[in-house]
């Protein structure tokens, strides 16, 4: 019954942690496609990063809207 507890807890660390990648933006604007790498990012952070969000203490500033994460 231990080894089971052990190796469900272990599992489930392993399926919460986020993987770090990269990713690509990909913006749209005045019907051009631009792209750009994003480099050793996790998807949350890609898209913020892309987007261009910023944060102000607890307020969170939308950035462009056509800017979207591959």
């Amino acid at each position: 019954m231990k080894k089971l507890l052990f190796i469900g807890i272990l599992f489930g660390g392993v399926a919460l942690t986020s993987c770090s990648k990269d990713w690509v933006c990909e913006c749209q604007e005045y019907g051009e496609v631009t792209t750009y790498p994003i480099k050793d990012k996790t998807k949350k952070q890609a898209k913020k990063q892309c987007r261009g969000d910023v944060s102000i203490g607890l307020v969170n500033v939308g950035g462009d809207e056509n800017c979207v994460v591959k």
